[in-house]
């Protein structure tokens, strides 16, 4: 088996990036630039991370241009995260862009670091929206590639 791992150099994408090291799945780490505040940061973390941990370094995906156009407080400084956060479609855009990428290295799947649903806020954080994405992604694809989302057993309040 092989997968696209999207990492951000957060703990739950580097937790998914090393577990699936672990189980000996041969993984293409992709970081996604979607024109976040904190790019260079997260970037730095997860270039960081990846080498001490002994994990593929990621190729950069540059969709900057959505976070520019869709704005929200991951992406405006002029709005507040704790307030704002919600950034319509990112997670949506992240299993698209994971997926062309999963198929162009004939991966398997693509595997996203959501946590459990019960604490999810967010619609683009649920099985509902992965199963019903896994849908269309086959469709777009012309091939079944897999979403999984292994963490989504834990609540932030656990990890």
């Amino acid at each position: 088996m092989s997968l696209v791992t999207l990492v951000s150099g957060g703990i739950d994408s580097t937790l998914m990036a090393f577990l699936a090291k672990e189980e000996g799945i041969h993984q293409f780490p992709l970081f996604i630039d979607y024109g976040q505040i904190c790019k260079e940061q997260e970037l730095k973390a997860c270039l960081n991370v990846h080498e001490k941990l002994g994990l593929p370094l990621p190729v950069i995906m540059d969709v900057s241009g959505f976070g520019n156009l869709i704005s929200s407080g991951l992406t405006d400084p002029k709005k507040r995260v704790n307030e704002d956060a919600f950034l319509p479609g990112r997670n949506l855009l992240f299993l698209l862009a994971g997926s062309a990428y999963a198929y162009l290295n004939n991966c398997n799947a693509v595997a996203i670091a959501l946590l459990s649903e019960d604490n999810s806020i967010f619609p683009d954080q649920t099985s509902a929206f992965i199963n019903k994405t896994q849908e269309l992604i086959s469709l777009a694809m012309g091939r079944d590639i897999g979403i999984v989302a292994p963490l989504m057993q834990f609540s932030k309040a656990r990890c």
